[in-house]
């Protein structure tokens, strides 16, 4: 059998934050399993993300990888914080510093107190025209958009970016000049006085199979040198207000790169009754 766990990333406490399922670390001499394996257990899980590991040479630096119930994702933050979450306080690694090979390059992620810091790529986002349909489909117009992996859409205040109700089905087909292409929207604004973080937003991602996501990294490598030109500080709080759970995130614009600080939260242990396959999608034990 092997393990799995339930992190919340992002969180300041349990029920807060990003689920994301991580399954324990598979061996370098067996390598990955079938990409629709993967994709088949990221359904079964239904969280924004399941992420997979691969053992190295070196036992700080692994292989990873993310699936959404429907694709395989290019980068995410959240299911990075708590692989790395796993690897430190559920599996005991030793190293002050994780490595990690990943489809967008190698990321770090390093022990920071009681946090976890995160070494991200920047996603400098570009102006862009407002994509047609974009505020029927948000049900606002947003004051400008922008575009990177994501679409993000700044709103006048905190109270319209928490009262968005998108029509997800209008939102799939919105792509604009996203990178990601269409489905994936942030929502933005800044914060209101007093509010102890500097800007709010939130995700929708219907694209990704993710009708809106509660913590997203790699939405934050966009967030993150877009605020810190508006607001004229390289260190900024942001605030991801999903209904309920609500993600928590330092980051830091520093060059080409971001770095995002936050704490993670295991939940849950379980373990994996169905394991690769060789001819199938699975096998039982």
């Amino acid at each position: 059998m092997m393990r799995q766990w339930t992190v919340d990333a992002f969180a300041s406490g349990p029920f807060r934050g990003n689920p994301a399922c991580v399954v324990e670390p598979f061996e370098m001499a067996v390598g990955w399993p079938e990409a629709r394996w993967m994709q088949a257990l990221a359904a079964e899980n239904n969280q924004a993300e399941t992420a997979y590991l691969l053992r190295t040479e070196d036992p700080a630096r692994f292989g990873l990888r993310w699936f959404t119930p429907r694709l395989e994702a290019p980068l995410c933050g959240h299911a990075t914080l708590a692989a790395a979450q796993v690897l430190f306080f559920e599996l005991g690694v030793a190293a002050k510093r994780l490595c990690f090979d990943t489809r967008s390059g190698v990321l770090t992620v390093r022990r920071l107190g009681g946090r976890l810091e995160m070494d991200f790529p920047a996603d400098v986002p570009r102006a862009t025209a407002v994509p047609e349909g974009l505020a029927a489909a948000l049900g606002v117009v947003p004051v400008e958009v922008w575009a990177g992996a994501y679409l993000v859409a700044v709103l006048a205040d905190e109270a319209a970016v928490r009262g968005v109700v998108p029509d997800l089905g209008a939102l799939l087909k919105i792509g604009g000049e996203a990178r990601e292409g269409a489905g994936q929207v942030v929502v933005v604004a800044r914060a209101d006085a007093g509010a102890g973080y500097d800007v709010v937003s939130r995700f929708f991602a219907p694209g990704f199979g993710i009708p809106e996501d509660p913590a997203t990294g790699s939405a934050h490598c966009i967030l993150a040198p877009l605020y810190g030109d508006k607001l004229g500080r390289r260190t900024l709080v942001f605030h991801q207000a999903y209904p309920g759970r609500g993600g928590d995130l330092e980051c830091e614009h520093v060059g080409g790169r971001v770095l995002l600080r936050g704490s993670a939260v295991t939940m849950m242990e379980s373990r994996l009754r169905v394991l690769p396959g060789v001819a199938g999608v699975g096998r039982g034990v």
